[in-house]
């Protein structure tokens, strides 16, 4: 979901961008206000995070996907130890790229006996001595699992593809040798990845890593080895300006978790929704539920669409019902979200 007030300026600027009678998505990516936008974006998100002066930000293409294998291509050789936390469905196809990659992928954790609606307690990760990084996935946007904590690494790289949690609350940059991102959760829209990289491990890349997976190269050349994806990167600069206006990531985090506590407190108290995820590791961003009679699913959405509440289908792989509330999700919808479902327990109760 995009803020409705950037969608309103995308409207308007649509077909004259800044006084130049074209789209944002005509003008020359090297052309002089192109150029300032850009660095306008990224100045915006280095204020909104903190991001200390030692950490490039990059503004790519692949999405996450793509980081899957950029990491591990600049972070690892082919015949090094990488640590991987496995607590859901992106962790195993990060780790299945980084076995393609990687002789040795050491999984540190998996909480595969809880179903992955558990994440693993901090004191008990198998970390390798030594290790190129460790990578994990902050929220698992399908199984609705977020860590509480961020993994000690006694000093080893530590990765995180923070899709669906970036921007969604203050964080401590510095604590994070690789941070990357999607833009299609909390940034903007699809068709971006934000990297977020410590410069000590720019100029590491493997001998044959394209140029535009390389992070030193694309570093140098202002994330424009390539033509990026410009529209993408545009839309993430108003979004990272509405943060600003919203009072910055402190804010943005009040918000977010009032929303979430709404909704699992209309999920704990009903009899026939029930959450899978233990307390602990509820999402903010990703609240998974169930019916206590599944045949009802197909119900429960028909009746939800018919009161203009949209894209409550669970992941095709686990099924039931999936509320995401994104930084531009409004706590009004979250209370419609609640409304409709008390109404519909009501009348089958």
């Amino acid at each position: 979901m995009l803020p409705a007030k950037v969608l309103e300026q995308v409207r308007e600027e649509l077909t004259d961008w800044q006084g130049s009678h074209c789209s944002v998505m005509e003008v020359s990516h090297r052309g002089k206000t192109f150029m300032a936008a850009a660095h306008e974006a990224e100045s915006a998100l280095r204020e909104l995070l903190a991001v200390p002066e030692s950490y490039r930000v990059l503004f790519l293409q692949g999405g996450a996907t793509g980081q899957f294998s950029a990491a591990p291509l600049n972070l690892a050789r082919a015949d090094s130890t990488v640590d991987y936390l496995n607590t859901g469905a992106w962790s195993k196809k990060a780790i299945d790229e980084a076995r393609r990659l990687t002789a040795r992928v050491n999984i540190a954790a998996d909480e595969g006996a809880s179903r992955y609606t558990t994440v693993p307690a901090a004191g008990a990760l198998r970390l390798t001595e030594g290790a190129s990084y460790v990578h994990y996935t902050p929220n698992e946007t399908i199984g609705g699992v977020e860590f509480p904590y961020v993994p000690h690494t006694a000093g080893v790289p530590l990765v995180a593809d923070m899709s669906s949690t970036l921007l969604s609350r203050p964080v401590d940059v510095s604590r994070f040798g690789l941070i990357y991102a999607g833009a299609q959760k909390n940034l903007g829209i699809a068709g971006l990845v934000v990297v977020i990289v410590h410069e000590a491990l720019l100029g590491m890349a493997r001998p044959g890593t394209p140029a535009v997976w390389d992070y030193q190269a694309m570093a140098k050349e202002g994330s424009m080895v390539n033509t990026p994806p410009t529209f993408a990167w545009y839309v993430a600069g108003l979004v990272f300006h509405w943060l600003l206006k919203q009072g910055g990531l402190t804010a943005v985090a009040a918000h977010n978790q009032t929303k979430a506590q709404l909704l699992y407190d209309a999920i704990d108290g009903s009899d026939i929704y029930s959450n899978p995820v233990a307390r602990q590791c509820r999402s903010w961003m990703n609240v998974p539920f169930i019916l206590a009679d599944p045949k009802l699913d197909s119900t429960f959405l028909t009746e939800a669409r018919a009161e203009g509440l949209i894209n409550l289908e669970g992941h095709r792989s686990i099924g039931g019902m999936r509320a995401s509330l994104y930084n531009a999700m409004p706590l009004a919808g979250v209370d419609a979200l609640v409304a409709f479902m008390k109404e519909f327990e009501r009348r089958r109760g």
